[in-house]
């Protein structure tokens, strides 16, 4: 179940890359229109992006699953998606009727069946590619074929898988649209109470990351419109029905969370709402102009799981409540007022979104305020001894604030791989119990997520990816040292926790990387992270260059005196194995 757990928040996380290109196709294709800008380039640029979705959730999703977020994966799933889409568009029959008509009329029928699983091919030629990179980018040929070993050998295979979904998709093409279409009657079909359902699941799923894959489901899947599938892409392509997926979450974030943090401002204890007023006013504007809300969220969601639910459910009625009233609005990124803006004509009846906001503005303070009042939460500033606690000084620049989150995190040592979505740190740790929770506090962290036995989420905000990108700079511009080597059984073994046992070949090159590096005297520190071991060793004189290179690693990289990185796929097994030499 664990893995099932992991597994599945890692797609979660692998679909934010593509999804991240949708606000500049939305602002493109909305300036672009003849009651803007007006620019026929523009809009027709906007309308690419949405287009090629299909081919972008391809790149994306296997690049966010590949170890290292490698290109190849993406270049991988680029070749399947391809081989795949125009393989099911030949395979695709073409009804009597239309066929008569001519080769247009039958183009133009199959390239509107296309349009329909372009996403659905997409997503499962990045899966496909991200988990050929994971098992074969290191697969050894004979050397009349080594020229496709290794990387090389990830695309071609992606074909070879591309040819099946061809396979799949365009002779199943039937099934699969009777099936779509039975999966879309059935959300529509269930009304009030599927949008409240849908509503309340977004909001509870959050915590744990996997409400990305929902709203995939309902903005990119349900529903058709000329060729256009989704909530999200039917509401760009001008369907009146659309946006009943989307509507719900204005009013929720525009009006009801940013009354939240007012709430919580005027509970906070008098000599603390100085120092908290900014910090609420930062995450309830944030919410307000750009409808990010996780920062909001989570002073709340542990604190008041009650609360949490509470705002779950006014979430699955404030979409009730849009659709009821026959209110259509969409977006591009997320339900702030940005998009409301830049979509309002776009919209049907946008206008009567403002006094459900206002109501629900009335709800979240009146709700929030008894509730913390009530129950004593320690929302922010009301901290227990937070009255007499010395301020803590944020790092001020950003290599600076990435060392403290990684000394907060428990040391570089500590950090097994680094990744980020739209607002968290999503972290795998060698030894979560390292973690100095009150110090992530002081650096910005809004809340931790642990999941699975090893898996770490930190919530600071759209910042997320900008910091985990200055965590991944200064990891790799200082080798973390690990614990001292005579303690080789326990560190070797710490170092594989949950891990597979050290194959005999892994063993085996340690055991000559230890040699190639002048013997286990000159090896001073060991650890590994993000595909790589980094060594430290005494005496570059005694290290042999040549060894090391025809040892068949994927690279051997020497970044400053007396410091060794070797690429591995599989960097914590070597790393243990050769703490295992070095003190055998």
């Amino acid at each position: 179940m664990t893995r099932a757990l992991e597994a599945t928040q890692q797609l979660g996380r692998a679909l934010m890359l593509p999804i991240a290109v949708l606000p500049i196709a939305g602002l493109l294709l909305r300036l672009g229109q003849p009651d803007l800008l007006n620019l026929a380039p523009v809009a027709a640029a906007g309308d690419a992006i949405f287009s090629s979705l299909g081919l972008l959730f391809a790149i994306g999703v296997a690049v966010g699953l590949a170890r290292e977020n490698h290109g190849a994966a993406g270049l991988a799933a680029a070749v399947c998606y391809v081989v795949a889409a125009k393989g099911a568009e030949v395979l695709i029959q073409v009804p009597p009727d239309i066929f008569a008509k001519g080769d247009l009329a039958a183009a133009a029928h199959k390239a509107r069946q296309l349009s329909k699983i372009s996403v659905p091919i997409g997503l499962l030629s990045g899966l496909l590619s991200g988990w050929l990179y994971n098992r074969y980018s290191e697969i050894k040929l004979p050397n009349y074929l080594a020229f496709f070993a290794g990387r090389r050998f990830v695309p071609i295979a992606a074909g070879c898988a591309g040819l099946g979904l061809a396979a799949a998709f365009g002779l199943g093409w039937g099934t699969l649209e009777v099936g779509m279409d039975a999966l879309s009657r059935a959300v529509v079909g269930a009304g009030e109470f599927g949008l409240f359902v849908y509503g309340v699941l977004n909001r509870l799923l959050i915590v744990t990351g996997l409400h990305h894959i929902l709203n995939n489901l309902a903005w990119f899947l349900v529903g058709d419109f000329n060729g256009a599938t989704g909530d999200l892409k039917r509401f760009f392509a001008g369907d009146p029905a659309a946006g009943v997926f989307m509507s719900g979450f204005f009013p929720v974030m525009m009006f009801g969370l940013p009354a939240a943090c007012l709430a919580m401002y005027h509970t906070a204890n008098k000599e603390r709402r100085a120092a908290t007023g900014g910090l609420l006013l930062s995450m309830g504007l944030t919410s307000f102009l750009t409808g990010v809300t996780e920062p909001i969220e989570f002073t709340f969601m542990f604190l008041a799981p009650l609360l949490y639910a509470v705002h779950a459910v006014l979430t699955g009625l404030a979409m009730v409540t849009m659709d009821l009233l026959g209110i259509r609005l969409g977006f591009g990124f997320s339900a702030g007022l940005f998009d409301y803006a830049l979509n309002f004509k776009l919209s049907t009846r946008p206008w009567l979104m403002l006094p459900v906001g206002a109501v629900y503005a009335v709800l979240y303070y009146v709700l929030f305020r008894w509730c913390i009042v009530r129950f004593n939460l320690a929302t922010p500033g009301r901290e227990a001894d937070t009255a007499n606690a010395a301020p803590t000084a944020v790092p001020a620049g950003d290599a600076e604030r990435a060392r403290g989150f990684i000394a907060a995190l428990g040391g570089a040592a500590n950090l097994r791989q680094v990744d980020a979505c739209t607002t968290r740190l999503r972290l795998v740790l060698a030894d979560r119990e390292r973690i100095d929770a009150a110090a992530l506090t002081s650096l910005g962290a809004r809340g931790t997520v642990k999941l699975g036995h090893d898996a770490l989420q930190v919530v600071i905000g759209p910042i997320a990816d900008q910091v985990a990108g200055d965590i991944r700079k200064a990891l790799a511009a200082a080798p973390a040292a690990l614990p001292p080597l005579q303690d080789s059984a326990a560190t070797a073994q710490e170092m594989r926790t949950a891990s597979a046992p050290i194959d005999p070949e892994t063993r085996a090159l340690a055991a000559k990387v230890v040699a190639a590096l002048g013997g286990a005297a000159n090896v001073v520190d060991i650890s590994a992270i993000h595909g790589r071991v980094r060594l430290r060793i005494e005496a570059d004189a005694r290290a042999d260059a040549a060894a090391l290179g025809a040892l068949g690693l994927r690279a051997v990289l020497r970044p400053d005196a007396g410091v060794v990185h070797l690429l591995h796929a599989d960097a914590e097994a070597l790393s243990a194995a050769i703490q295992l030499a070095v003190t055998a």
